[in-house]
């Protein structure tokens, strides 16, 4: 396995405020994300959440997964996780389009069940995408500096 790219600093100086635990499943679970599909655009933003996007373009709405990362816990979104097929029913939520599996150990993604969820993503990102993109395992940072 290939040690994946290292964090963008825009958003490793957010990031480094949060408790150790985030980090450390952050990181687990955003390689995990890169080793599935190393072609993937990570769109960095810091809205009501840190977060970053996995894309096939450089277009947020061609992303198939991302990683918020709130207050004291993170969750692996799906953000057409409405329209994805869930046999194992792990995504939990209540919004139009966005589902997500709430993370607490590396086991609750580092697991059959979700590899086929986020497969499913990308190939239904691939499906749905306007244009081709020109971007591939491109970091795009959106954070505002100070």
């Amino acid at each position: 396995m290939e040690k994946p790219k290292p964090v963008h600093p825009d958003f490793f100086s957010l990031l480094i405020l949060k408790d150790q635990n985030i980090i450390e499943l952050f990181c687990d679970l955003r390689a995990f994300l890169l080793e599935i599909h190393p072609e993937s655009n990570e769109l960095l933003y810091h809205t009501h959440a840190l977060t970053t996007a996995f894309s096939i373009s450089e277009k947020l709405g061609d992303a198939y997964c991302m990683i918020p990362i709130y207050t004291n816990h993170l969750n692996l979104g799906f953000t057409k996780g409405t329209l994805l097929d869930d046999p194992q029913h792990l995504l939990v939520g209540t919004g139009n389009l966005i589902r997500h599996i709430p993370v607490k150990t590396p086991s609750d993604y580092r697991n059959d069940e979700v590899i086929q969820l986020i497969k499913a993503s990308v190939e239904f990102a691939v499906k749905n995408m306007e244009k081709p993109t020109k971007s591939v395992g491109k970091t795009i940072s959106k954070i505002k500096k100070a």
